[in-house]
């Protein structure tokens, strides 16, 4: 008996259609989302159906999808349209990086690509292991302050707190990154940041430009040791905050790149 695998696969977030691409799947997409800049190829080759929590339902229908893949509970609302419509939908909700590879996974032994998938799982994490291993051996960790959005300050989601720490650093707010909703990982005082003295800032805005020098004028900012020392940095929010391959890949090195550089002047 022959397994129907999907042929005509919408992807509603970045991370899916990422990974794809890579296991040389691209072929079985129908559609993405248009906050997908992973890989750039995609927004030339596939219709754009959808934001992040909304989505154009009829022009999705419209393409005919036998697999609808999504990300997180912000996304409900457009699965539930179109569960009713009769369209199988899948919704990961990977927060960790052990999530995040069982996602890969799953969607990888989807498309008939077990194999491959954990053939480049284990590379990744192979990966992972290495910066770890350098990370070791730095002679301190800095802490570090990640914010994935300004106003109002949002510190760092568990998978890029996790990555923070591979790459040989503390997050500030570890007590947050383990809130999976942004609105519970809000800094409700933003001299809180202050207090806890961060060694390295690093920007993601969601698709918005970072501007450090906003944020070392904020009011108290001036102690805080990343300010003083002028060590704000930006990483894509493409690169970091996509659940998938990049943050496994770019994201985290270039997060190691930062914390190694701050060690170097630090030794």
């Amino acid at each position: 008996m022959s397994l129907h695998l999907p042929q005509r696969i919408i992807c509603l977030t970045e991370e899916t259609t990422e990974w794809l691409y890579l296991l040389g799947q691209s072929h079985r997409i129908a559609g993405i989302s248009g906050f997908t800049v992973r890989p750039k190829i995609a927004r030339a080759e596939k219709p754009r159906v959808s934001a992040f929590t909304s989505a154009k339902i009829d022009k999705i229908l419209a393409l005919q999808p036998d697999c609808v893949l999504g990300f997180s509970d912000l996304q409900a609302d457009i699965a539930a349209a179109l569960i009713r419509h009769g369209v199988q939908v899948t919704v990961f909700n990977q927060r960790s990086l052990d999530e995040i590879f069982s996602m890969l996974y799953q969607v990888a032994a989807m498309v008939g690509e077990a194999e491959q998938g954990m053939r480049r799982i284990q590379e990744m994490q192979a990966h992972l292991q290495s910066i770890q291993t350098t990370a070791k051996a730095l002679p301190r960790r800095p802490r570090v302050y990640f914010e994935e959005w300004d106003e109002p300050p949002i510190s760092a989601i568990r998978w890029v707190s996790e990555l923070i720490s591979v790459a040989g650093g503390d997050d500030c707010f570890p007590e947050l990154a383990k809130e999976s909703l942004g609105k519970n990982r809000i800094i409700a005082d933003p001299l809180e940041v202050v207090r806890r003295q961060p060694d390295i800032i690093i920007g993601s805005w969601c698709g918005k430009k970072f501007r450090p020098q906003h944020v070392a004028a904020r009011p108290g900012w001036q102690d805080v040791p990343a300010v003083q020392n002028a060590q704000l940095f930006e990483i894509k929010s493409a690169d970091i905050l996509q659940p998938g391959p990049a943050a496994l890949t770019d994201g985290v090195d270039q997060l190691h790149r930062i914390v190694s550089s701050w060690a170097d002047k630090h030794a």
